[in-house]
């Protein structure tokens, strides 16, 4: 099986730090323009920070969540570190995969469907109640993804659970 050198793997671990940073940073941000558009009684200025919140999600949230998803794959086979050995990788599996479940069938749908509503309805979008729940869909939402990616990124730096023990024919190996 092909194993990276210690030079590879660092250089590899750097691109999923970097590639987990932005998703992070990122999605904080798109919550901050959700939180100070909660306050906005300005049509235009509401519509500039949906269109904002999209345009991060589009060009940086994807592609950061890709690129740490491939990276975290290649680490995963290509080192010690393994897809199932150890419980604190297979949290980290969980939750990613669970948070971009979570941004792709929820939290980008109330995003661009806010947008779109107070686009075409301005400030009587506050009365609509789609609107509303959705506006409040994204700001939650961004809240709980930016506390899972953090909670990701510590799980990364302490790795909390050790080996994961296997039971085969009765007899006790860690995987």
């Amino acid at each position: 099986m092909l194993k990276l050198n210690v030079k590879q793997r660092n250089w590899l671990l750097a691109a999923h730090v970097s590639f987990a940073a932005l998703w992070t940073g990122t999605v904080f941000s798109m919550f901050l323009l959700a939180l100070s558009n909660q306050d906005s009684n300005n049509a235009d200025v509401r519509h500039t920070l949906h269109s904002a919140i999209n345009l991060l999600d589009d060009y940086v949230v994807i592609p950061a969540a890709i690129g740490s998803v491939l990276t975290a794959t290649f680490l995963c086979w290509l080192t010690n570190y393994g897809f199932m050995k150890f419980w604190w990788v297979i949290t980290k599996w969980f939750l990613t995969i669970s948070l971009i479940v979570f941004g792709t069938f929820w939290l980008y749908p109330w995003s661009v469907t806010a947008e779109s509503i107070v686009k075409t309805k301005g400030l009587i979008a506050l009365a609509d109640r789609v609107y509303v729940l959705d506006a409040k869909g994204v700001l939650i939402g961004g809240a709980v993804q930016t506390v899972f990616l953090l909670f990701i990124i510590a799980i990364s730096v302490i790795k909390p659970w050790g080996r994961r023990i296997v039971k085969e024919n009765n007899q006790v190996s860690i995987s």
